[in-house]
């Protein structure tokens, strides 16, 4: 179990997103397609609607090194009425906010320093990570230079609302080299952390720098091995792998916990240690890699900060399954209503439902979110799942899950929404991705308007076509919809029906030749490689970023 050594030789890419650190991973993981997507959603700069989220923020997550090198991460918040982030231009960020007398990242935010800033709304699960340089500095705020930005998937986020206190918090500061027995009490019962992790090469690159992330699971899903000792799990996520990244560079790390009720922070640095292939009899379900971290030091600001954390849902809602229909080879949908015959939460078309299943043989309840597939307003929910050999959630449901069967749920979420205005739309979608652009298709038509809507959908064939009567159903009874699909592989049945209108995978030359609007708004969904060809097409052909939005149906289990 350890970080391996790395060929020193090699060169950083200027041109790409990410350094060699992270590409080794993704090599060793088999994940190196990811670089195509990344390209198209790593910015060097703030889209609109993520300076809009830093400013709305009561907080956020910052990650830099001490005087030493030591990577450490702390939380800044807002004190007052006013925002306390603002964003004079799309490549900075000015943050207004108290440095707090005895915390290990006091005196980091210099000019010049690396830093990096997690942006996370747990009320909404949203979460946005921008890496950057500090640039200027004065006694009250720091000038941040976005080198690169981009977003999170909403996983184990857990759902809590933020509020301030108007009385001022009795601050005392704790250090040590060594944890506490309340220390490792707090720890054993977090179900949320956040990461510190950095690497700089030689040379300018954007891809260097630091990161802050989070990591969220079960309570108790940190091991406490001794008062040094501590490990963690690592699950499926996004695929770029920046922390493993860093860690496998410069094994140097920060961790925070944060203590929801009194407002206490507990900050760790230390060093890192992958286990890249973990004993069953150590991992918990979904573990992917286990990270120990060998604690070096330790400060407790105990009462720092004026926020306090709740949660702004109900208790987990008990689905009861009414109805499991096939839609296609290998996909599945499960008809849900409430168990107590109270109205179900409304949702947006295009979010999605996490739900908590109990599977024969894992110990934690497995947490997965999928897209509903049906309209907001039917009083039940449809989740449509694709069944995957190593999928842990999607075997149990495709296997042992029946009608009359109970299912966890929370409700839906997600900011991959329809526009509300009225401009034009193009869903797009490849495979299973269908489900959040059928939800959409659903409420347009409910709508009875004039709205353009171009439905464009590739699958392999007919038999891996799900909703094909559904959508076909809908779009007949509405002259502003319009339909193309396109099969990559169609058998001889298909060519004899005329089942779909094109042969071939959908990509940005078939759109250019069904929709010839400006104003249109694109929502593209499917794996992660076809959405990349897209927006890369899109954007060539001077379509605004601001225009394409993605829901990412990425390679990890389901």
């Amino acid at each position: 179990m350890q970080n391996e050594p790395h060929d020193k030789t090699q060169s950083d890419r200027n041109d790409s997103p990410f350094h060699r650190g992270e590409h080794d991973v993704q090599a060793r993981l088999g994940v190196r397609d990811i670089e195509q997507w990344a390209r198209q959603v790593i910015r060097h700069y703030l889209p609109e609607q993520h300076r809009q989220f830093y400013t709305t923020q009561p907080f956020l997550i910052v990650s830099a090194r001490d005087k030493a090198g030591q990577p450490w991460v702390t939380l800044l918040h807002n004190s007052g009425s006013e925002s306390f982030v603002t964003s004079p231009d799309p490549q900075h960020l000015v943050i207004k906010a108290a440095r707090v007398k005895g915390d290990a990242l006091e005196h980091a935010c210099e000019s010049g320093a690396d830093v990096g800033i997690l942006g996370i709304e747990p009320v909404t699960r949203r979460r946005n990570r921008v890496n950057g340089r500090v640039v200027a500095v004065d006694s009250e705020t720091f000038t941040f230079r976005v080198e690169q930005s981009f977003g999170n998937c909403p996983q184990y986020i857990h759902q809590r609302a933020t509020h301030l206190l108007d009385e001022k918090t009795n601050m005392q500061v704790q250090r040590g080299t060594r944890l506490s027995q309340s220390q490792q009490k707090w720890i054993a019962a977090a179900d949320t952390f956040f990461i510190a992790s950095g690497y700089r090469g030689e040379g300018e690159s954007a891809s260097f720098g630091m990161d802050a992330s989070h990591r969220g699971g079960e309570p108790g899903f940190v091991n406490v091995l001794s008062d040094t000792h501590l490990s963690f799990p690592d699950y499926a996520g996004n695929n770029h792998f920046n922390t493993f990244g860093n860690l496998v560079l410069d094994a140097r790390v920060g961790l925070l916990f944060v203590d929801i009720k009194t407002g206490s922070l507990l900050q760790l640095s230390g060093t890192a240690i992958i286990d890249w292939n973990p004993e069953q009899a150590r991992v918990t379900a979904g573990t992917r890699r286990l990270v120990e971290i060998k604690i070096e030091h330790v400060v407790e600001l105990t009462n720092a900060l004026p926020l306090r954390w709740h949660s702004d849902e109900p208790a987990i809602r008990s689905l009861r399954v009414i109805d499991k229909i096939t839609e296609s080879r290998g996909v599945t949908s499960f008809l849900l209503e409430a168990e107590d015959g109270e109205p179900l939460a409304d949702f947006e078309p295009g979010q999605h439902l996490p739900i908590k299943l109990s599977v024969a043989g894992v110990d934690d309840p497995v947490s997965r979110t999928y897209s509903l597939s049906n309209a907001p307003g039917g009083g039940h929910y449809r989740i449509t799942v694709k069944r995957t050999a190593k999928g842990l959630a999607s075997r149990h449901l495709h296997d042992h899950v029946e009608p009359g069967d109970m299912i966890e749920s929370r409700a839906p979420a997600g900011d991959f929404v329809m526009t509300s205005n009225l401009c034009p739309l193009v869903l797009v979608s490849a495979g299973v991705g269908i489900t959040p652009m059928l939800s959409i298709l659903q409420t347009v038509a409910a709508q009875s308007g004039d709205r353009k809507v171009w439905f464009v959908h590739g699958a392999r064939d007919t038999e891996h076509h799900p909703f094909a009567e559904e959508v076909r159903s809908l779009v007949a009874k509405h002259s502003n919809i319009k339909l193309h699909v396109a099969y990559s592989r169609p058998g001889l049945a298909d060519v004899l029906n005329q089942d779909y209108h094109s042969t071939g995978r959908v990509d940005g030359d078939l759109l250019s030749s069904l929709v010839n609007d400006t104003d249109a708004h694109y929502f593209l969904c499917g794996p992660t490689g076809f959405m990349a060809g897209i927006q890369s097409d899109l954007q060539r052909r001077s379509v605004s970023i601001e225009q394409i939005h993605h829901e990412t149906f990425g390679p990890v289990d389901s």
